[in-house]
């Protein structure tokens, strides 16, 4: 069987990868879930940096690589943070895996597609910024499946939610300061007020 043209059909295994292996989940999450929401911010997140401070960069795109920016976990698996950062060996190691991992996803595609997807998998110096914005919004999302464990009683996310608000507040973006604030509290309200 020609392996060249399995490349959707592995996109759709991400809603068989779990995420939070080492957690208690009150609601399960998959990475397809997970490139969703992470789209959907960093899209937002480009919007603010654009409509209010004056950029020019590309929300499509950025999404677009947010909702491929765990693919490579359909082969390799999703590795916990505590231990895919444990320290440099291992986060270095564990970064050539994913290389490894995108490539071989990538090398499923028609050749007539491949050049398409490489600046979506691998970062290039023209999506940069875009990167950042991914990256961020990365972190929002995690931390908002912390405040939803929470809101559903888990106390299992509580140091979770705390170091991941410690690393979204280092992050030097004023886009993201103004995604916490315009968006992040009605994470806390139920259907009833959110619909109002």
């Amino acid at each position: 069987m020609d392996k060249c043209n399995s490349f959707f059909a592995m996109m759709s295994r991400m809603k068989y990868i779990e995420r939070w292996a080492l957690m208690r989940n009150s609601r399960p999450e998959n990475i397809s879930e997970h490139c969703l929401e992470t789209a959907m911010i960093a899209h937002a997140l480009v919007v603010i940096s654009n409509k209010k401070f004056g950029n020019n960069y590309d929300a499509s795109k950025a999404a677009l690589i947010a909702l491929y920016h765990d693919a490579s976990e359909i082969i390799t698996g999703d590795m916990p943070t505590p231990v895919k950062y444990y320290n440099d060996d291992i986060k270095e190691a564990f970064k050539s895996v994913e290389d490894i991992a995108s490539r071989r996803l990538i090398n499923m595609l028609p050749d007539y597609m491949k050049d398409e997807y490489e600046s979506i998998f691998f970062k290039c110096e023209e999506d940069k910024a875009l990167w950042k914005y991914v990256k961020a919004a990365d972190k929002l999302s995690a931390y908002i499946k912390c405040i939803e464990e929470d809101n559903a009683g888990n106390k299992e996310f509580i140091s979770a939610k705390d170091s991941i608000w410690k690393i979204i507040n280092e992050i030097d973006m004023p886009e993201v300061k103004v995604f916490i604030e315009d968006f992040i509290p009605a994470y806390g309200r139920n259907l009833d007020d959110l619909c109002k």
